[in-house]
């Protein structure tokens, strides 16, 4: 059974930053080739970031281009998200992605990841 748990979100002001952390467990994390997505209400989850197993590399939304940064230890099973000068539209429901390949490639799409986390919630104030 993989598990995955996000943590680090939280009310915020624009401007701040906050780390984003998904802890992966059940099998050998540096297999895992990992993303994060985000969710409003009533809107479509949509991709943020991605990074390839070996955390070499990585892909992101053109809207949080320069100011997140995706990064794996696979020491620690960890996905981390560092997202910095944060705004209001980055608010939403945040989402880590596993999945599982021999590939090493990055994946864009909902589909192509096979495990998911409950969710952690970051919300930017103006």
């Amino acid at each position: 059974q993989v598990h995955l748990a996000e943590s680090g979100g939280g009310l915020v002001q624009a401007g701040d930053s906050l780390r984003l952390s998904c802890v992966v467990s059940g099998r050998t994390f540096s297999m895992y080739a990992m993303g994060w997505f985000r969710q409003v209400p009533e809107k479509a989850r949509e991709f943020v970031a991605a990074i390839n197993r070996n955390g070499g590399g990585t892909y992101y939304a053109d809207s949080v281009k320069g100011r997140f940064t995706i990064s794996k230890d696979n020491a620690k099973n960890t996905l981390y998200l560092q997202m910095d000068n944060l705004k209001p539209e980055d608010t939403a429901v945040y989402y880590c992605a596993a999945d599982f390949t021999i590939s090493g490639s990055y994946f864009l799409r909902e589909g192509e990841y096979d495990y998911w986390g409950q969710g952690t919630q970051v919300t930017v104030s103006s």
